[in-house]
């Protein structure tokens, strides 16, 4: 089992300054540096935080875990919404298609639906820890009605290779599908992950 962190009632800022320290130590390697983030509401007021840092941005490479079948210009795209944060600062990110080569990440940053759901792996893909595949095409059972559309995600096998995982969950409808996945009680997408997990693990609320 990994080494797990939970780390309760942290602000935007604070989880901010935490990848910012997490990064800066991946930036003492060299060349270039590769990390995989969330979609979802969640994630981009910490990323328009963390970016205000001074750091090598021109070296980070940034993964989305997932995205929707749309134009990367459309409203719903993942990919669209981190070009137009990290290209400002230098950094590059990749878009996923299928034949994507995908490296093994310094930061896997996730994050959670209230059904247990992690990246685009919903319950009804029934997502597995040997998956041969990095990057899978995949419908939602249900669609969500925000976001009615087909997707494309990094599979378990591709978060979990690693250095560090690192997971913001915020919502009281999630802290009990949370504690339960930690906690090994339940078979959904996200404690699969966490029962496969060997690397640190870090879990914001």
């Amino acid at each position: 089992m990994s080494d797990r962190t939970i780390r309760n009632g942290k602000t935007d800022d604070a989880i901010a300054d935490w990848l910012a320290d997490r990064l800066e130590t991946a930036f003492e390697r060299d060349g270039p540096v590769a990390i995989t983030v969330p979609g979802g509401s969640t994630p981009f007021p910490i990323i328009e935080t963390l970016i205000a840092r001074d750091l090598p941005w021109e070296r980070l490479v940034v993964w989305p875990n997932d995205d929707r079948v749309v134009p990367e210009d459309h409203a719903a795209s993942n990919t669209g919404k981190l070009r137009a944060l990290f290209e400002r600062v230098g950094a590059e990110v990749a878009t996923l298609t299928i034949m994507e080569q995908v490296p093994h990440f310094a930061l896997a940053w996730i994050g959670m639906g209230a059904d247990g759901h992690t990246a685009s792996l919903f319950p009804n893909t029934d997502p597995q820890i040997d998956e041969d595949r990095s990057i899978v095409r995949l419908t939602p059972d249900p669609l969500p009605p925000e976001a009615p559309f087909d997707r494309i995600s990094l599979t378990l096998p591709a978060l979990l290779a690693s250095d560090e995982i690192v997971l913001v969950a915020r919502g009281e409808d999630k802290r009990p599908v949370l504690d339960a996945a930690l906690a090994g009680e339940n078979d959904l997408p996200i404690a699969r992950l966490f029962g496969a997990a060997h690397q640190p693990v870090t879990v914001f609320t």
